[in-house]
């Protein structure tokens, strides 16, 4: 096990009640847990999203904490939150990460799984 590190696990969801595919306004939720599986306490400080649409149009996100939270975790302890995104298309992804601080002082980064963002598959 390493002494820092943190473990993210991500859930999405079409939101097509806020979507308005006839503009090209695709919105997304997304779930995310933020687990400590490391041996130190540390605090998420910062975020830096890259989400990507269909198109290769890329935008970069950054900001500190999560949902104006800077979660401090002991080793077991995790944090769950929701956001959203909105896409011109109705498929892209998200990748990134939080950096993040331990009680000794240590810096280091949780990287973010890409994950998918897309319309549900429907059978006709």
């Amino acid at each position: 096990m390493a002494s820092y590190e943190f473990t993210v696990t991500v859930k999405t969801q079409y939101l097509e009640e806020q979507s308005d595919p006839a503009r090209a306004h695709y919105v997304f939720a997304y779930a995310i847990t933020i687990k400590n599986t490391g041996q130190v306490t540390a605090q998420l400080i910062s975020r830096h999203w890259i989400i990507t649409d269909a198109n290769n149009h890329r935008e970069e996100v950054r900001g500190l904490g999560v949902v104006g939270n800077q979660p401090l975790l002991q080793p077991g302890e995790q944090f769950e939150y929701t956001s959203g995104t909105a896409l011109q298309t109705p498929q892209g992804s998200m990748t990134g990460e939080y950096f993040c601080v331990a009680e000794d002082g240590e810096q280091f980064e949780a990287k973010v799984p890409e994950f998918v963002l897309s319309l549900p598959r429907t059978l006709h």
